[in-house]
């Protein structure tokens, strides 16, 4: 295993991390602007009311895009899987 190898597994390793976590953290972020956006015109500052749209959010995303994520890890593992016999003892 060369350090090119491991810069290709590194790489590939964030940009699966990235792929899988996207669309969670864009559902969660839209969702609290919008609910800012809504606190701000209605001038109700609770703090806790943030928490509630953003949970149903992120488990809309994880139930929308779980098949996909699922699929990218699992081809990503394969790929690692695949790879092992490459790696010296």
């Amino acid at each position: 295993m060369d350090e090119g190898m491991v810069l290709r597994i590194g790489s590939k390793a964030m940009l699966t991390a990235l792929y899988i976590g996207g669309p969670v953290l864009v559902f969660g972020l839209v969702t609290g602007v919008l609910v800012s956006i809504i606190q701000a015109v209605t001038q109700i500052q609770e703090m806790t009311l943030t928490f509630i749209p953003k949970i149903i959010a992120v488990v809309v995303a994880m139930v929308v895009f779980g098949p996909w994520m699922l699929r990218i890890m699992t081809g990503f593992t394969s790929e690692l899987f695949n790879l092992l016999p490459a790696i010296p003892r």
